[in-house]
């Protein structure tokens, strides 16, 4: 999938083909972390919730004073994960440290991580900043919209043995179909021996009904069929870190 609005890697389907560096792209590495919330944290006292919401988000406030950081829930939306905590940094190792203070919390006690990726952000091989000047690969960051899609990716092998030339023909057909949709903003990071998949694709956007019509258009285009497995499929929304503990119940 790939919209044609201004996304980190440009496309949902590039890799490391013709990776020349550029002094302007951010080159930094992303974090997804999702947690599932143990359901004997709801049987807690009262007081001892409030206490572990308000240290928890006091963490993840001083924390994003040092890194990007986003928040969103998926409570509603999925069975088998609760929150999104969503992080960017110049360096692996902060991840560590974010990982290590949420779970010596009081909530994090109660947080089991039902997936985790990491990856990190570049150009991509197919498109040019020129022609493109508002997709130029210069970050990974969000625009805030209400709701965040993210999916780990994984191309068949059979795509990376075709000419560049001939995948870039196929990815402008994904492109123009990209363009028919302003409301839907796209980053791709890469985990290219960094993690098990090979891309981290994310959408944002306020109309789900838009990227479920993009996604269905997709569908048809050649570039596609070179996909090996883009599941499971995360939709969540953006909230403040608070409103998302809110979210997991009082």
């Amino acid at each position: 999938m790939a919209t044609g609005q201004r996304e980190s890697g440009a496309d949902a389907t590039s890799e490391s083909a013709d990776n020349s560096a550029d002094s302007e792209v951010i080159r930094e590495f992303s974090k997804f972390s999702f947690f599932k919330l143990d359901r004997a944290w709801r049987h807690l006292p009262d007081d001892t919730k409030r206490d572990h919401k308000a240290e928890f988000a006091a963490i993840i406030d001083e924390i994003a004073e040092v890194t990007w950081l986003r928040s969103y829930s998926l409570v509603g939306f999925r069975a088998d994960t609760d929150m999104l905590i969503r992080q960017a940094s110049p360096t692996a190792d902060s991840f560590q440290s974010t990982m290590s203070r949420m779970q010596s919390s009081g909530l994090g006690k109660y947080l089991d991580q039902s997936y985790s990726y990491l990856a990190m952000t570049r150009q991509s091989p197919y498109r040019a900043p020129r022609q493109h000047p508002d997709m130029d690969g210069k970050d990974d960051r969000s625009w805030d919209l209400k709701y965040y899609i993210v999916y780990p990716m994984v191309k068949k092998r059979e795509w990376y043995q075709k000419p560049i030339e001939h995948r870039q023909a196929m990815m402008i057909d994904h492109f123009k179909i990209g363009h028919k949709y302003p409301t839907i903003k796209i980053n791709t990071a890469y985990s290219f021996g960094l993690d098990d998949q090979e891309f981290v694709v994310s959408f944002e956007t306020d109309e789900l009904a838009d990227f479920l019509q993009l996604v269905e258009e997709l569908r048809s285009v050649p570039a596609g069929f070179f996909t090996e497995s883009e599941t499971p499929i995360f939709t969540s929304t953006l909230m403040p870190i608070r409103d998302v503990l809110e979210t997991l119940g009082s």
